[in-house]
């Protein structure tokens, strides 16, 4: 089985005086405005470590969901927040971390036993596959 999705940017303009346009297949974003003053200086829109902290949090989240499915458990709720860090680094910037934060209710779960099934969803979700080069790390909090 193989799944194709597709997204897209538009660029018009210099770096800092520029803007661009996201959008996404499914229409959740649809000509998004994004730029560097988004990016670099917390003006509204979106930028490109928010939207990867977006698709690792919802890939981890849900991958974890299967995870503890096939363990016995369901999950009365969960929230993942994803801390991508953009530095400058020697030869220009770069993602240097990626932070999840986990919490969530579980009903028979204790926490050994939820941290570590969150563990191995952040291993064996697509988007940390993907993002390998980065280190993630994880911390875990039963509610």
């Amino acid at each position: 089985m193989q799944i194709n999705r597709t997204a897209s940017a538009h660029w018009s303009g210099g770096l800092k005086d520029g803007k661009g346009l996201i959008s996404t297949q499914s229409g959740a974003l649809t000509d998004y405005p994004y730029g560097f003053a988004s990016r670099f200086e917390g003006i509204p829109g979106t930028n490109p470590e928010e939207l990867i902290g977006a698709a690792h949090a919802g890939c981890f989240t849900m991958a974890l969901s299967l995870i503890l499915g096939e363990a016995g458990f369901t999950a009365e709720h969960m929230e993942t927040s994803a801390k991508v860090t953009l530095e400058s680094v020697e030869g220009g910037f770069a993602v240097t971390a990626i932070h999840l934060s986990l919490s969530g209710r579980i009903p028979g779960a204790d926490e050994a036993t939820f941290t570590e099934l969150a563990n191995k969803a952040k291993a064996g979700c697509p988007i940390s596959k993907a993002l390998a080069a980065v280190p993630i790390t994880l911390d875990v909090k039963l509610a």
